[in-house]
């Protein structure tokens, strides 16, 4: 296949230029969290019965997969003794981020459905709480953001899960990016686009860990074979690991993307049959550009291709 028009280096400059969170906001970003959980730090040892226990960076920051239109970063707070239900909780979690942080204005932090949002002057950044019961050292209990179901969890391993494959895999976090702006774009252009970054990260280490593109060095060929994953298994293949468990599960839903740290939480739990079908049409849809970007005989109909993939900002 051609790369005379657009190469491996192409798509890595667009991904530089546009796509990527830059190296300095994500470190001035970084440096935010930290702050503010030395903060935290500070109070607790100072408060040692206070209801926050801890507070750690999660998220596509702490996994070195942001999007340069990130603004939410997101921290879980370890929380003991909180209420039980879901909307007490933000609202009480509300309470306890003022008092441990009374330099803060009454309206800086803001109730969420499932999370409180800390929102800060003078910065692009807000810092998204999300609240999970304390069970033992870093696992506990996470509110779902879909549904306000509680999960069992450890963000560390999360962590430790998404630095493995990076460590492992020269393109995973670049590629992952890209796929997440692809993934942004469908749902700009479509209300029924359902499709989670964390699905997206499962996903593709999936198809890294089958050894397919271990010694591959080349975007497109990362993309494509990503595309063409979901289409050949319908995306009806239970994805799963074994780095802590077994990985296997029990559940029958329409996609079945397994939570490497807990095999009872299906990552696409909720998603209907509709939604397969879609996510398989629009990977369909990008495979079939792809193909025709690496084959197309100019260099316009090659730019076509791509940004119907990246949107009309692609560029190198």
């Amino acid at each position: 296949m051609s790369r005379e028009h657009v190469s491996h280096r192409h798509i890595q400059s667009f991904a530089d230029k546009v796509v990527n969170l830059t190296q300095d906001d994500a470190r001035e970003y970084r440096e935010q969290v930290n702050r503010l959980r030395d903060k935290l730090e500070d109070f607790i040892k100072e408060n040692p019965d206070f209801e926050l226990k801890k507070m750690l960076l999660s998220g596509s920051l702490a996994k070195h997969t942001a999007l340069r239109t990130l603004n939410d970063a997101d921290v879980a707070v370890y929380v003991e003794f909180a209420p039980v239900n879901v909307s007490d909780l933000t609202h009480w979690l509300a309470e306890k981020l003022r008092t441990a942080f009374p330099n803060f204005e009454y309206d800086q932090v803001v109730v969420q459905n499932f999370s409180v949002k800390v929102e800060f002057k003078g910065t692009s950044l807000n810092i998204d709480v999300v609240p999970v019961y304390v069970e033992e050292e870093d696992w506990g209990f996470l509110v779902s953001q879909e549904d306000g179901t509680k999960l069992r969890t450890n963000i560390t391993l999360h962590r430790e899960f998404i630095a493995e494959r990076r460590r492992n895999y020269k393109h995973y976090a670049q590629v992952v990016r890209l796929l997440k702006w692809w993934v942004k774009r469908q749902k700009e252009e479509s209300a029924n686009f359902k499709f989670k970054s964390f699905m997206v990260e499962l996903t593709l280490a999936k198809i890294f860990d089958n050894r397919e593109l271990v010694d591959q060095d080349d975007h497109p060929e990362i993309l494509l074979a990503f595309f063409d994953y979901i289409v050949k298994s319908g995306f009806r293949e239970e994805i799963h690991f074994d780095d802590y468990n077994s990985g296997s599960s029990n559940c029958d839903d329409s996609i079945r993307v397994i939570d490497p740290v807990n095999p009872q939480n299906n990552v696409a739990r909720g998603y209907s049959e509709t939604d397969r079908q879609i996510i398989v049409a629009k990977a369909l849809d990008a495979g079939d550009n792809i193909d025709a970007a690496l084959k197309a005989p100019s260099e316009e109909l090659t730019m076509r291709y791509w940004r119907n993939i990246f949107g009309p900002t692609f560029k190198y």
